[in-house]
């Protein structure tokens, strides 16, 4: 497996990016009214149609080796060339870490796609986190997807038996979290404690600029008491971890990392360094780029600087942008960013250590939860 431990060095010196996230497209089968990136954004003038796959392959050959690579979207299994796009970062920048979210309504072309990609991409640490808002009818009603929890869960069903057959294989489930499943979110982290094959559960706390702002009106004490119950799980040992070599730590960090962001969100403020536009980048489908998901200026756009990223982050600006970055005058609730600010910032270590230590060791196998439990059975409407 390619080791996380080849960025060690970005700890002191953060040169150059080993974080990218990908928005290889806006196309989607859902219209969810908590996405930022199809309801909030505005289409990007100038360079409008999708980045190649000739131009993909020129924008990779700019970059190093790579800790995590996120595809992102829209839905990113409407990219038909998907497993070739995986292939060329595979080959060409070698990540520990591939993520691969999906709203699972196209089961069949998934788990095809997956296991192509699990083959080509062995060294890789491949991970698919599947969206689940709302339990059986709940999920459907607020994603506007009828039938889309029963499609959900022929993808879980179709991508499990992945495990068995490839060891860099992760399975997960992400739910967002917003104003209109917040009180249903007891019911949803108990249904996923009883999907024998998922590894982890993520909560993303809604962000961005929504067309209905209304969704991010969400109670904190809700959020407060559902991070809560995810981290009291870990530290008893009743949840799973990922199979990878690192994984306890990867649990401790998660465990902090929604701490910060329950209190990021408030106190209104930045508590540890951000590291957008240095270790991290977003690309998005036109080849603009911006330094990370919240600061939506863009730095430039690939196609006029010989798709070279490192020519973008020479442009005025991305120097403009890095200099109020450094300043502090932003915060956010990336999750995903979250990630790279806690595990490049010495001054997060101490904390992350304890989290650490009240976590048992991973059991190298997990049949699952399915014994006893007592989650609310799933209405799918089917």
């Amino acid at each position: 497996m390619y080791s996380p431990l080849r960025h060690l060095g970005s700890i002191l010196s953060k040169h150059r990016p080993i974080q990218l996230t990908f928005f290889v497209t806006r196309k989607c089968n859902a219209r969810c009214p908590f996405c930022f990136y199809l309801a909030g954004a505005e289409p990007l003038a100038g360079h409008a149609a999708e980045l190649s796959f000739s131009e993909i392959e020129r924008v990779s050959s700019s970059l190093g080796n790579l800790l995590w690579l996120a595809f992102s979207g829209g839905e990113i299994f409407l990219r038909k060339d998907i497993v070739e796009i995986s292939r060329i970062f595979y080959e060409r920048n070698q990540p520990a870490v591939m993520l691969y979210p999906t709203n699972g309504m196209l089961p069949e072309l998934i788990a095809a796609q997956i296991e192509r990609i699990l083959r080509t991409c062995e060294k890789s640490v491949v991970a698919v986190k599947l969206s689940l808002d709302g339990v059986g009818e709940a999920h459907d009603a607020l994603r506007g997807t009828p039938g889309g929890f029963a499609k959900l869960m022929q993808t879980y069903e179709q991508l499990a038996p992945l495990l068995a057959r490839y060891p860099n294989f992760e399975l997960g489930i992400n739910t967002v979290f917003c104003r209109r499943n917040q009180e249903q979110m007891d019911d949803i982290v108990d249904f996923v404690a009883c999907l024998a094959n998922v590894r982890t559960h993520t909560l993303s706390l809604v962000r961005g600029d929504l067309a209905d702002a209304s969704h991010k009106q969400v109670d904190l004490a809700r959020y407060e008491r559902a991070i809560a119950r995810l981290a009291a799980r870990a530290r008893s040992g009743a949840a799973p971890m990922y199979r990878f070599r690192g994984a306890r730590l990867k649990a401790a960090q998660d465990i902090l990392q929604r701490q910060l962001i329950l209190r990021t969100a408030q106190e209104g403020r930045r508590l540890i360094p951000c590291h957008a536009g240095r270790l991290n980048l977003v690309l998005r489908e036109s080849g603009e780029v911006c330094a990370c998901e919240t600061r939506t200026a863009s730095l430039g756009n690939v196609r006029d600087h010989g798709y070279d990223l490192r020519e973008v982050l020479r442009t005025s600006a991305a120097q403009t942008t890095l200099r109020a970055i450094a300043s502090g005058e932003c915060f956010c609730t990336h999750e995903c960013y979250f990630i790279t600010n806690i595990l490049f910032s010495p001054g997060c270590y101490p904390a992350l250590a304890r989290e650490f230590l009240r976590l048992p060791e991973p059991l190298t196998q997990y049949a699952g939860g399915g014994t006893g439990c007592d989650a609310p059975t799933a209405r799918t409407g089917s």
